[in-house]
């Protein structure tokens, strides 16, 4: 085994002489870092508890996620309580090994992720008014309670795929309409965070079927400009490779002309980008380790090559770096029922290929 190969099958970086991603993000004015899970030890949503887990977030990351705890149905158990002791041990992972914190996220405006005492609130004689209180006690006290969070996903997922329609909620039936509920959180944040970059999350992507998504999302953020809403990014979610179904056995299928038109307009309307929950999907490709791992690094170095070529792209951030704590492995089985190996480490805590395309792709980009 060569010098180059042997350090690549080191899992622990700071043994080795490969450039940590976050250095090498760096050097390109970009910022690269991964979700992590304070949820009960030995879960999927539990990685921090891992200390080799945590090996590789201080090695490799400059910047942690929050994967739940700053979601309502986690922080909010009820009405009264804020529980900020999960994301608080995060960021206090983070101030020590000079990261920075990201915020996901302030207003899930879906109804399948408000907490159960919220979806039949009472909200009173004056329903819009007290969605708007209740907003304004949210956002205030979690950014006064998170001050270095320097990037809020302020809004995550309002736009259904289905129909590119605004998705309803409990918070939107009583202001009568989604956007006053919309645009009120980003002005709300605005106040609350004034100097951290305030986005709009959504996972539209790149491959065929979410034609409908993207146009919704167009939709959505004209009309922040028009309204004179104070959004600063788009944040791209960039769960690419297979699509997210059940009944799907493909693999990769993208439109690249769309998805750069979709991203040009996007950026023609003066948003920046970020790319904030990559993985790769591998449901529909071989068991065969080798093949998998080739396939799912090529795919993900083509979509960050063209993504990471807009210069409006700030941050790149990982939905975790080891494959058994990665998210998909309890969602759209494979039909071998083998596990998946989406993400940038292998479950022995070893480099893959598609760290290798990730450092490669940030190589190869241009200086913001």
């Amino acid at each position: 085994m060569g010098a180059a190969a042997a350090a690549l099958a080191s899992p622990a970086l700071a043994e080795s002489k490969v450039q940590p991603l976050k250095s090498l993000a760096a050097q390109k004015g970009l910022v690269f870092g991964s979700a992590v899970g304070a949820g009960p030890p030995g879960s999927l949503t539990g990685s921090f508890e891992d200390a080799r887990y945590r090996a590789i977030l201080a090695d490799e990351c400059g910047v942690l996620v929050p994967e739940n705890e700053l979601k309502w149905y986690v922080l909010r158990p009820a009405e009264k309580t804020f529980a900020f002791e999960r994301a608080d041990r995060i960021a206090a992972f983070a101030a020590e090994h000079g990261a920075g914190l990201r915020g996901h996220t302030l207003l899930w405006h879906h109804p399948q992720w408000f907490p159960a005492w919220l979806k039949d609130y009472d909200f009173g004689a004056k329903p819009a008014a007290r969605v708007e209180a209740m907003l304004a006690e949210h956002i205030d006290r979690v950014c006064a309670h998170y001050p270095q969070i320097y990037s809020w996903d302020v809004v995550n997922e309002t736009v259904d795929p289905a129909d590119g329609a605004l998705r309803r909620t409990v918070f939107s039936d009583a202001m009568g309409g989604v956007e006053p509920v919309l645009d009120a959180s980003f002005h709300l944040a605005r106040k609350a965070a004034p100097k951290a970059r305030l986005v709009y999350n959504d996972y539209m992507s790149w491959e065929v079927g979410n034609e409908k998504h993207r146009h919704g999302v167009l939709k959505l953020l004209e009309g922040f400009r028009k309204r004179n809403v104070p959004v600063d990014a788009l944040g791209i979610q960039s769960h690419i490779g297979a699509e997210n179904a059940d009944s799907f056995t493909g693999f990769g299928r993208p439109q690249e002309k769309e998805w750069r038109a979709f991203v040009d307009e996007a950026v023609g309307m003066g948003y920046d980008l970020a790319l904030t929950e990559f993985d790769v999907h591998d449901k529909g490709l071989p068991v065969d380790f080798a093949a998998r791992d080739a396939a799912v690094a090529a795919y993900g170095k083509a979509y960050l090559d063209l993504m990471l070529s807009y210069r409006q792209t700030r941050e790149l951030l990982a939905w975790g770096m080891v494959d058994k704590y990665s998210w998909l492995q309890n969602q759209w089985l494979r039909q071998d029922k083998a596990p998946k190996r989406p993400t940038l480490y292998d479950d022995a805590y070893a480099p893959k290929p598609l760290r290798q395309a990730v450092a490669q792709a940030l190589r190869d980009a241009p200086a913001r």
